[in-house]
């Protein structure tokens, strides 16, 4: 299955119109963005479910599509919808939810035959002032699962997956040590995990790279802290799940981070496009 660039270029394209932005002040701006995941997930065959939480007196939402409702193991794959500021956010994280709904689409249109059921949850509140808290989304959601024991395969983050470069000497790097390690030339998507899972990172990495027309590395990080931990992930690593980001390196890469150029201008569809299969082929083949 291939990821269709048109689709994606139309989820970021919406969500990067919503104003004001869709940052944890703007209510109506989130829910005019839940409204649009819950319309894509529903139009590609999945049920879903909104999580909410009370955070600063205000009620916020995941948002939750299901493949495979019926089995006991689970994958957990997710991105976050809102934005830091006042800014588009089109690789932080329009590219991302784009990824997630796309993967969604192409699930429900294969019907795989999996022994494994899948959640895909649109967080909120990834950003500060809530970052690292226990009021971000994907600790509810991981701290629900924990409660209801579940039996957790894994989680797979989308974060920032769509600002490329061909150009020479486009990735930076924040060390000596990577950059004797990694590519110079900013046109890779990276698999970031943590040593205590090693396991499920390789997996991951592995099914993404076989034959994937984009080049994807691998990283682990000795531990739970610093770049490992910018996303999503962390929460899940906090109830002893494993979790692994999917991630163009973000502001090391994309100068526009947190800023107002930040736009769907900025992107590359063509790898996002390539990333977001490659990624499809890891969902549907883990176990």
């Amino acid at each position: 299955m291939s990821a269709r660039k048109d689709r994606l270029y139309k989820d970021v394209d919406f969500l990067t119109s919503i104003t004001p932005a869709r940052n944890y002040r703007n209510k109506a701006a989130l829910e005019k963005t839940v409204t649009y995941i819950q319309t894509e997930l529903e139009k590609a065959g999945a049920k879903t479910e909104l999580q909410t939480w009370l955070a600063e007196g205000t009620t916020y939402k995941n948002v939750i599509a299901s493949y495979n409702a019926d089995k006991a193991k689970r994958l957990i794959v997710g991105a976050h919808y809102d934005v830091c500021g006042d800014q588009p956010g089109a690789d932080d994280n329009a590219s991302a939810v784009a990824g997630l709904l796309e993967t969604v689409r192409l699930l429900f249109q294969a019907q795989p035959d999996l022994d494994y059921r899948i959640d895909f949850v649109a967080y909120c509140l990834e950003e500060p002032p809530f970052f690292g808290s226990h009021q971000m989304g994907s600790y509810i959601h991981a701290k629900s699962l924990h409660e209801n024991k579940i039996d957790v395969i894994g989680m797979i983050c989308f974060e920032m997956i769509g600002y490329f470069s061909d150009a020479p000497n486009s990735q930076p790097f924040p060390s000596p040590e990577l950059a004797r390690q990694y590519p110079h030339v900013a046109n890779f998507i990276i698999v970031v995990g943590i040593e205590t899972y090693r396991a499920f990172n390789t997996k991951v990495h592995q099914l993404m790279a076989a034959g994937s027309g984009i080049d994807v590395q691998l990283i682990h990080f000795p531990t739970a802290a610093g770049l490992a931990s910018l996303s999503d992930q962390r929460s899940y690593w906090q109830f002893n799940y494993p979790a692994l980001m999917i991630n163009d390196t973000a502001f090391i890469r994309n100068p526009n981070y947190h800023t107002k150029a930040d736009t769907i201008e900025t992107l590359d569809f063509d790898k996002m496009t390539k990333v977001v299969t490659r990624a499809y082929n890891a969902i549907t083949n883990i176990i």
